[in-house]
């Protein structure tokens, strides 16, 4: 589904991390995806749920799984003792 999440279908997502990893600004990976760059915003703070489209080309710019980039259910912190190694 395309548009603001409600609270049953929430895509969590490590953008803002990947992004930090390596050094991309919102505005670069926008502008790598001709997407304006609040969408980036939007996208990170799960306000937005990306097309399917649009998440597999996330997943592709950073050269990962999608399943790395994106979930239905919340990512582990990193700090968490429960994450495995």
């Amino acid at each position: 589904m395309t548009g603001k999440s409600t609270t049953n279908e929430t895509i969590h997502n490590r953008i803002a991390m990947l992004r930090v990893e390596r050094g991309v600004s919102r505005r670069q990976l926008a502008e790598a995806l001709g997407v304006h760059y609040q969408t980036i915003g939007y996208l990170e703070r799960g306000e937005y749920s990306p097309s399917l489209f649009l998440a597999l080309r996330i997943a592709e710019y950073f050269g990962v799984a999608v399943e790395v980039v994106f979930s239905t259910s919340p990512f582990p912190r990193l700090g968490d003792p429960e994450r495995p190694a």
